[in-house]
């Protein structure tokens, strides 16, 4: 049994959706209070009255974590409204296609100032009162993509996404006399919104790629990140675990189909 996590305060960024609102529910459920942000205010309105029913309080924030200082208004909400932040998990990510010989300078920075940058400007706003809690926890949402595999018109997101593995480590070195772990989970074809809406043959074609022949749900990685954000994790640090199905195993489709 794991030690509870009930009273805890966590903020999860690009948490009104997907992959970010998995997070926020499962520690919401665990009993932490969470603080959801997203850029978009409807959609944090539907998740603050989705996740009413659990243990945990919820607030929303309207944050942009490409902008340094509303990454600092953000820690100041947490701050006022539960007294501080133990855990950050830095979910927020856009992953927009463009093929290497059209990528503009402007879409390129795009998904670098949210993916990354936003990484690194969420965890220096929240670093004084990680500190202080005693058991800081920074959780960050990396990909398969860019770290372990690739696919076309995603080299800017790919690239973004390996760049958050190459930052926890040191950050880890940096963290560790302030108390503070920082690990990433890297998600592989979880089902979302988006999925649903490219129809149910699409969505076969994904499970097919995968050895548990089924997509994740988003409470894979939420399970994930409340593994990490737990004491029990204490002693883990600048690591990546995959969730995926085993979905980066086989060698070729020809493997899955001679199973």
């Amino acid at each position: 049994m794991f030690t509870s996590i009930s009273g805890r305060t966590a903020i999860v960024t690009g948490g009104s959706k997907g992959i970010g609102f998995g997070i926020a529910r499962v520690l919401a459920g665990a009993g932490a209070n969470v603080l959801v942000c997203g850029r978009d205010e409807e959609a944090l309105r539907r998740a603050s009255e989705a996740l009413s029913d659990l243990s945990g309080r919820v607030d929303t924030a309207v944050v942009d974590v490409a902008d340094p200082e509303s990454c600092h208004d953000m820690a100041d909400r947490a701050h006022r409204e539960f007294g501080g932040i133990d855990i950050l998990c830095a979910n927020a990510g856009i992953f927009p296609s463009v093929r290497l010989e059209e990528m503009s300078p402007d879409a390129l920075e795009l998904v670098m100032s949210t993916n990354f940058k936003g990484t690194v400007y969420a965890l220096q706003a929240c670093l004084a009162d990680l500190e202080r809690s005693g058991h800081g926890r920074v959780v960050v949402t990396s990909s398969i993509t860019g770290p372990l595999t690739g696919y076309p018109g995603w080299s800017h997101y790919g690239a973004s996404k390996a760049a958050q593995l190459g930052f926890i480590r040191t950050a880890a070195m940096e963290l560790a006399a302030k108390g503070i772990t920082i690990n990433a989970v890297l998600p592989g074809n979880i089902r979302t919104e988006g999925l649903d809406e490219l129809g149910q043959d699409y969505l076969d074609q994904m499970a097919a790629t995968v050895p548990q022949g089924r997509l994740g749900d988003v409470a894979d990685i939420g399970h994930a990140a409340l593994f990490f954000a737990t004491d029990e994790a204490g002693y883990i640090t600048g690591q990546s675990i995959v969730v995926d199905g085993g979905q980066v195993l086989p060698e070729s489709l020809m493997a899955l189909q001679d199973m």
